[in-house]
């Protein structure tokens, strides 16, 4: 321990993976997709790893087996749900209550816990862990992350090209499966 705060491989980090939120703006901004191996490292770094979890909203029509399978053997747990549709034809799939649950549950577990979205809805619980001992960082795209989760982290860290797929470009009909 160094200041008051732990260094290196003895920091337990937990990251919580926003899939469609990184799926969208990959695409949006970049026109390519993440590469959820290189994410993983770069995050984790010498760091101790205690758990990793995608959150993914499934689309009936859609497998998307192959990127979960490919997730799992990278390492991360994959929690799923299915994309609800509502009678008047809108659609209706987050996992923001999801991750916030899953984060506050593994808070005691952790000194690190890697938020993985732009979603400004993350602020609050933000907040919260920070006022609850744990560091709170995040991990997405600057140009489609609110202001305000970035002011709320201990840390922010933009995601890099680096950590991009560029050789395939995006077509028409690319769904997440496609990850």
């Amino acid at each position: 321990m160094v200041g008051g705060r732990i260094k290196g491989s003895q920091q337990r980090i937990g990251i919580f993976v926003d899939v469609q939120n990184m799926f969208y703006s990959a695409k949006a901004l970049h026109q390519s997709k993440i590469d959820y191996s290189k994410l993983l490292l770069e995050i984790v770094g010498d760091r101790n790893l205690i758990r990793a979890i995608a959150y993914i909203v499934q689309k009936p029509d859609v497998d998307q087996s192959s990127f979960t399978d490919a997730l799992k053997r990278l390492g991360y747990e994959i929690k799923s749900k299915e994309l609800r549709l509502r009678p008047d034809g809108t659609a209706k799939g987050d996992w923001d209550m999801g991750i916030a649950i899953d984060s506050i549950a593994i808070a005691p577990k952790l000194d690190t816990i890697v938020l993985v979205t732009g979603d400004g809805d993350f602020v609050p619980l933000v907040e919260m862990l920070k006022a609850h001992g744990c560091r709170v960082e995040v991990v997405s795209f600057r140009r489609s992350t609110a202001v305000e989760l970035i002011d709320a982290a201990t840390k922010y860290t933009a995601i890099e090209e680096s950590m991009l797929f560029k050789e395939k470009k995006f077509q028409k009909n690319d769904t997440p499966n496609e990850l």
